[in-house]
């Protein structure tokens, strides 16, 4: 997931990206071929053409010198040498004049709207850190957040973080044993929630969280409040909107992500307020904010995309940012896009897809002139959705690449480079990415021949790096060879210095003595016109070790049949050939998805093999 646009000059060489080359090291002797990926035609961009000159533009950048210090000091700070995330999305735009721009207008789903200013989101966020402060709340102790899209979730989040209370967001459509479990492992203090999620999902599992001391509702209508806890509206309206920000210094807990826990029981990425200068770092670089920019990024707070850019970067630019309280629709997104004069788009490859399901036609219904950038995270984002952009849009989409640990974007087609479709893009300013093979005895080598894959890794010293595993400090060792953090994730790197995703490393498919990763499958089924979304596994074979088998889901006006098995077949055979093109095709409604995007290979391969499914709280309903 990364991307970027081109200048107009041919982005020929790694110097193009002069801050974050990859790694040059020796060449390993059998290199493997480029994937077919790579031969998707490049979309070239002229910065002279863009509605908007872009903050990171090659002619501009080719001798310049980036550094994190330099970026932390655009920010304000706090007295001594502090650093607070919520003070800098707030406090600083206020401090510049910005006071009156809109910070936040909010859609509900039955049509109401609220408008907040930089000054009203902070005293209202002020009144927060009053409020808690006053139950008894301290420095680094959690706050757990699970509600809807609503306004009072951003002005809970931003309070906590201004009083120096560590945030963990939780989504709103887990159950209750998930909840219950994140909430236990991270020694929840307190938890702001709607009235009517507490009665149907924190209600029957609050013996199993013990920590628990404080529970803050917002009252959704849906009952009297229970006993023994606080109406957050009441709250806020007896608190404060003066309160000065704690001293919470640049390497002190602001942050507590749980992994979605597909593989075993969640993990707690800690993150700190000094991933404050990463959010703003990637906000200029990776989705080119402007201060005149209305953004809407359809991520839920309660992952890390719809915190680090649904609440954290946005502000700090002093945009105005979307906020829609409903779930997806294609026509509610596309009158939000045309009617709100959205200008800067941050969403999901599922999400896109579901569009493209629905039509372009649908689309060219709803011109959207203002509309400039469109980029995409989540799951790594198929060529095919890339220039379909071009044709309902009018714009390319751009993949980024990043995880929960990185805290912020590492790897994008940032809006002044040339895009080539299916490519991840190249490191951000201040990030040193390498392919690299782990070794045995936990070494890495460094790949450099282009076109041959190994797995993503990143040079330590970016901000918004995670700090630790909660209470797994074994588990934190296990990421890191030296100075580098192995993500996980399979990749080639090309020629020209931009990286192509192949898949998780407990992805990709080892048959007949090929390494086989979904995702280039997958884009290739993508091609043919029936399909809208396929996902890919390895099959257990007693000869081959694993044969390819996809998941297909066809477009509207498509019907299943032995036909069109032998015709995709026949298509992904000569697009990819016989030995990594599967062996077997299934037909079905639709995939499984997390709810932050990404598809559940994972779930496939066990309802395939009838093995036990594992966590399924983070799965879409309905998938």
């Amino acid at each position: 997931m990364s991307t970027r646009r081109g200048t107009g000059v041919a982005n020929d060489a790694a110097s193009s990206n002069p801050f974050g080359t990859a790694m040059t090291t020796r060449t390993h002797p059998e290199a493997a071929t480029a994937s077919a990926l790579m031969a998707a035609p490049r979309i070239r961009k002229e910065a002279a053409s863009l509605a908007v000159r872009p903050h990171w533009c090659a002619d501009e950048t080719a001798g310049g010198a980036f550094s994190w210090a330099a970026m932390r000091a655009r920010l304000a700070g706090l007295p001594g040498g502090g650093l607070n995330i919520a003070f800098e999305a707030l406090d600083r735009p206020v401090r510049e004049g910005r006071g009156a721009h809109l910070a936040l207008h909010w859609l509900g789903e039955d049509g109401d709207e609220r408008r907040f200013t930089y000054d009203g989101l902070r005293r209202q966020a002020n009144r927060f850190a009053d409020a808690v402060t006053r139950l008894g709340l301290v420095r680094g102790e959690r706050l757990f957040v699970l509600a809807p899209r609503l306004p009072e979730l951003y002005v809970a989040i931003l309070g906590a973080l201004k009083a120096g209370v560590v945030v963990s967001p939780l989504f709103s459509a887990f159950g209750p044993e998930p909840i219950a479990t994140r909430m236990s492992l991270g020694q929840a203090r307190a938890l702001v929630t709607t009235s009517g999620l507490f009665a149907r999902k924190v209600a029957p599992v609050l013996a199993q969280i013990p920590t628990l001391a404080h529970v803050l509702l917002i009252d959704d209508g849906s009952g009297p409040l229970p006993a023994g806890t606080h109406d957050l509206g009441a709250l806020l309206r007896d608190a404060s909107d003066d309160f000065e920000c704690a001293p919470t210094r640049p390497d002190e807990m602001a942050l507590l992500h749980f992994t979605s826990g597909t593989t075993g029981r969640p993990k707690g990425a800690v993150h700190v307020h000094e991933a404050v200068v990463t959010h703003y770092a990637t906000g200029l670089y990776a989705l080119d904010l402007h201060a005149e920019d209305i953004f809407w990024c359809t991520a839920d707070p309660g992952w890390v995309t719809g915190m680090s850019y649904g609440v954290i970067a946005p502000l700090l630019h002093g945009v105005t940012m979307i906020v829609d309280e409903a779930e997806f629709d294609p026509e509610r997104w596309y009158r939000i896009l045309a009617e709100r004069n959205v200008s800067v788009w941050y969403t999901a490859p599922t999400a896109i897809r579901m569009l493209m399901k629905a039509g372009s036609e649908l689309a060219r219904r709803f011109p959207h002139p203002k509309l400039r950038f469109v980029a995409s995270v989540g799951e790594p984002l198929n060529p095919e959705a890339v220039t379909w952009g071009v044709e309902a849009l009018g714009l390319p989409i751009h993949d980024n690449w990043w995880q929960t640990e990185t805290g912020g974007i590492m790897v994008a087609n940032a809006p002044a480079f040339d895009i080539q479709p299916g490519s991840m893009g190249r490191p951000l300013p201040g990030i040193e990415a390498a392919v690299v093979e782990r070794l045995a005895g936990g070494g890495i080598r460094l790949i450099d021949e282009p076109g041959e894959q190994g797995e993503l890794a990143l040079k330590r010293g970016w901000p918004s790096m995670f700090r630790g595993y909660l209470n797994e400090d074994e588990r934190y060792r296990k990421c890191f060879a030296g100075d580098w953090y192995l993500t996980g994730d399979v990749v080639r790197r090309d020629a020209e210095g931009a990286f192509w995703f192949v898949g998780r490393a407990d992805d990709v498919i080892k048959s007949a003595g090929h390494l086989i990763g979904p995702f280039e499958v997958e884009s290739a089924l993508m091609e043919h016109p029936a399909v809208v979304e396929a996902g890919v596994i390895g099959k257990p074979d007693p000869l081959l070790g694993e044969v390819v088998k996809a998941f297909v889901a066809l477009r509207p006006g498509f019907e299943p049949g032995d036909a069109l098995q032998r015709e995709l077949m026949a298509h992904a055979r000569k697009r990819l050939g016989a030995a990594v093109a599967p062996k077997e095709i299934a037909f079905v409604p639709a995939l499984p998805h997390t709810r932050s995007g990404k598809i559940m290979r994972r779930l496939l391969k066990a309802r395939e093999l009838g093995l036990p499914e594992g966590d399924t709280s983070t799965i879409e309903t309905g998938s």
